[in-house]
């Protein structure tokens, strides 16, 4: 009989692939690759599908715009006309001059470093999503986002799951609790995990399609 181990470990394998990964981004605790985990995030946040998003990342970052100092090198023309290129028309303008306020807000206040943000939360989890809504286009939804992914390179943020994490794991019959979530995987597999339960949160067929 299939144990909760087996099924978290199936769910793992056939749907697990961080969304940051899905964007070209190799995600480690540097100041680089947690700019661009933020700029996934705000592309996230909006009512567009996480395909979409994903292709608009990969897109910014072969302009080369993979740090905000690049990416305040950029025209709001270039940066809507690459926006287009991945498919997000329809926020393109607004996303455009979202990008260099968020690339400009954390040069300025953190010196191009979201580690500096998790400092001056002191290591708060709540406080960190709180920073994160000071760039403009990332809610309480792009914050979560952020910290579901951050959490494999940040052991500070562990165990994260928001609400849509929670409804996944109810949809597969696991436990609605970040703790005991955490007692099913080793720690740096967390993110993975939470990307799964995503999207079988979005997609509770995909259950069907495991079982099969």
């Amino acid at each position: 009989m299939s144990t909760r181990r087996d099924l978290v470990h199936r769910l793992m394998r056939e749907h697990g692939r961080p969304f940051a990964a899905d964007a070209s981004i190799s995600l480690r605790d540097k100041p680089a690759p947690l700019w661009q985990l933020l700029v996934l995030s705000l592309l996230l946040s909006t009512r567009i599908s996480s395909d979409l998003a994903v292709a608009t990342a990969r897109e910014l970052f072969s302009a080369g715009w993979r740090t905000p100092q690049r990416l305040r090198e950029s025209t709001w023309q270039q940066r809507v006309d690459a926006l287009g290129r991945g498919g997000y028309r329809r926020y393109d303008e607004s996303t455009a001059t979202r990008l260099d306020d968020a690339a400009a807000l954390l040069l300025d206040r953190w010196k191009g470093d979201l580690r500096r943000l998790r400092e001056e939360a002191g290591g708060d989890v709540g406080r960190v999503s709180k920073l994160l809504q000071e760039f403009d286009g990332i809610g309480p939804t792009g914050a979560s986002i952020f910290l579901r992914e951050v959490q494999q390179v940040w052991p500070s943020v562990r165990p994260y799951a928001d609400e849509l994490v929670l409804k996944g794991a109810r949809a597969a019959g696991l436990p609605d609790d970040a703790e005991e979530l955490s007692r099913l995987v080793d720690e740096e597999d967390l993110a993975s995990l939470a990307a799964a339960l995503v999207r079988v949160a979005r997609d509770p067929s995909l259950l069907e399609d495991d079982a099969g």
